[in-house]
């Protein structure tokens, strides 16, 4: 029997280059360990391999939690930039007459603006556009009451001629329910 002969180092190498070179992809260790057992590389080396390719430049390695730190100190280094920056605008306007005075003024000018607002609200049932509106479906609906009262002639019609005889039953029945011949189109 003859023992399987290890990898070396330089053929560990090539294969771990070969996983970086086949995906441009970002691996977490997990993955890189599962992908170096499919090329024969043992799970002990893999570290040492990666740790290698890091001091080499080829690799990148960063611990995610020292990451994580660095940027939430950069954002907490902008955050104290901001709030100086606004405490040093706050001191820089100071309460002048002038600024007290335009203050005053702008809140008059969105008083008269909500008054106004206020007003053309109690106008919208004048508003030319509704009207107009108002006046398109009052055509459309005078149109089909037309339509309506030309099929029911139609019908009225239909039926003397195919009940011959029975005209005075017929007109009763469309009195009854209030069709009767003085009906008259809309204009």
């Amino acid at each position: 029997m003859s023992k399987r002969k290890g990898l070396s180092l330089d053929e560990k190498r090539e294969k771990m280059l070969s996983i970086f070179h086949e995906s441009s992809d970002v691996f977490v260790l997990k993955d890189i360990e599962k992908l170096s057992m499919k090329k024969g590389i043992i799970l002990q080396t893999v570290k040492d391999v990666l740790q290698e390719f890091s001091i080499g430049g080829l690799v990148k390695l960063e611990n995610q939690a020292k990451k994580l730190k660095t940027d939430l100190e950069a954002v907490r280094k902008r955050r104290e930039e901001v709030e100086e920056n606004l405490r040093e605008e706050r001191q820089k306007k100071e309460e002048s007459e002038d600024r007290t005075a335009r203050l005053a003024e702008l809140r008059k000018l969105k008083k008269d603006t909500a008054e106004a607002s206020e007003k053309l609200s109690q106008y919208k049932d004048n508003d030319p556009e509704l009207f107009e509106k108002i006046k398109q479906a009052n055509d459309l609906a005078k149109d089909a009451a037309n339509r309506w009262l030309d099929n029911l002639f139609s019908l009225k019609s239909w039926c003397k001629k195919r009940f011959v005889g029975k005209e005075a039953e017929l007109a009763t029945f469309f009195e009854e329910n209030g069709f009767d011949d003085s009906l008259e189109y809309l204009e």
